[in-house]
């Protein structure tokens, strides 16, 4: 038998049972019918925080920004570009903490631009400043132990 994940959707955040032999066939969600893997980070918010960071069997990447941030813009591109590169084995997602001040104070986000890999709801690392696409991936797959 093989195992599955629950993986939501990007688009709908509908819960989506895959085999975790079938992350890599590009999936589409059960529910919208719309690709669940697309290469770029997911935008995060109260309505799909928690779905992406508590109840999803992927590790979830946060980028923590605001708009009026230069490091955050300046990282934007090399952020994008990790996503492409690491999905489907984890997700990322940006949450602009102008907008979502609740969720930043939850995790006391205090310095942006800063990461945060969680999985299963909880924070496994954390890291502030701007980095490039190379040293993000290399951050995540470490932290992830991949």
């Amino acid at each position: 038998m093989t195992d599955s994940m629950l993986i939501p959707c990007p688009n709908c955040s509908a819960i989506n049972r895959i085999p975790a032999d079938r992350l890599h066939d590009h999936g589409m969600c059960g529910r919208c019918k719309k690709a669940l893997f697309d290469g770029h980070p997911v935008e995060l918010g109260m309505a799909n925080f928690d779905m992406h960071a508590a109840r999803s069997d992927l590790p979830l990447v946060v980028d923590f920004w605001a708009p009026w941030c230069g490091p955050c813009r300046s990282m934007a591109p090399a952020f994008s570009s990790a996503a492409a590169i690491l999905e489907p084995e984890f997700r990322l997602g940006k949450l602009n903490t102008e907008e979502e001040n609740q969720i930043a104070a939850r995790y006391a986000i205090r310095s942006i631009p800063t990461l945060a890999l969680f999985h299963r709801g909880r924070e496994l690392a954390r890291q502030s400043g701007a980095m490039g696409t190379d040293e993000i991936v290399r951050w995540v797959r470490h932290h992830a132990g991949r």
